[in-house]
């Protein structure tokens, strides 16, 4: 069965008088939702007796957890002392993520800058080997590492990319982030066809289980000539995309990934929405 679950905590949350992602476990478990993404996107700055603390709730309460690693991550720049703070920055949290028993880390892979993309893209897998080397040196290969499509057309992280950034290693699994496509690729996403393109892809050019278990982010998502600006709720009626045919694939297909929501404050609320439309379309 496909999992659901918020990134962060909705609005919603702290409205009810909740402080403290502790008690988010408990929170997500009561609504119905199985899973939960703790972001480390502006700093790995939780310390060990927290992560702990939030891990063994989680754990208590069976909601699992996933990480997303700080948003800074460069693996195309060619500069090796910022090349090694990005290692650092993933290392750290793969330890973060052992201590919080969460099983899955994400991360966006790099920004093309001013190299032409192809370059920028080999400089990105080159040290993205870098970063296999220290994993692996470091004994942290017992977890699923997840590199995330992108929004940006000036971000690397497209499909074919991170096709290939996850042939790298057994423990890389695709974060396919369809809100993210749907903005770089201006609307891309408008019937199940779009999104079976996209999944069979995949399919033709990972492992299976990779595919069956990848990490997905959805929100719907505002977008200009460059790609994404800024994330939505369910409520728009513009930007998109949909899950209705997104839900219909996954099953259509047997896959079971996390699908993590990224909605801008309902996260929880269109995350649940999310279960209801998969539960109801399985029932068929």
């Amino acid at each position: 069965m496909a999992k659901f679950g918020p990134a962060g905590n909705s609005s919603s949350f702290y409205e009810q008088g909740y402080t403290s992602t502790i008690q988010a476990a408990k929170w997500c478990k009561e609504l119905g939702l199985d899973l939960f993404e703790y972001s480390f996107g502006r700093g790995i700055n939780i310390s060990d007796k927290t992560a702990k603390a939030i891990g063994e709730e989680f754990t208590l309460q069976g909601v699992e957890l996933s990480v997303h690693a700080p948003y800074y991550i460069n693996f195309a720049n060619t500069d090796d002392t910022l090349i090694n703070k990005s290692i650092m920055y993933v290392t750290k949290s793969i330890e973060k993520a052992k201590l919080m028993n969460a099983e899955r880390v994400v991360f966006h892979t790099a920004s093309v800058g001013k190299a032409e993309r192809s370059q920028a893209v080999e400089i990105t897998k080159n040290n993205l080997k870098k970063l296999i080397d220290a994993i692996e040196e470091k004994q942290l290969k017992n977890f699923i590492l997840c590199p995330e499509t992108m929004g940006k057309i000036g971000q690397i992280g497209t499909v074919d990319e991170i096709i290939d950034f996850c042939n790298l290693a057994d423990y890389f699994y695709p974060c396919v982030d369809f809100g993210h496509i749907n903005a770089r690729e201006q609307g891309y996403f408008k019937s199940v066809k779009e999104y079976d393109q996209v999944i069979s892809k995949l399919l033709d050019h990972l492992p299976g289980h990779k595919v069956k278990y990848m990490q997905i982010h959805f929100s719907k998502i505002e977008y200009g000539p460059k790609g994404e600006i800024r994330h939505l709720t369910f409520k728009d009626k513009k930007y998109g995309p949909e899950f209705p045919p997104l839900a219909e694939v996954i099953i259509k297909k047997a896959l079971q990934p996390h699908i993590i929501c990224e909605s801008d404050n309902t996260q929880a609320e269109d995350a649940l929405e999310m279960k209801k439309i998969y539960y109801k379309m399985l029932a068929k």
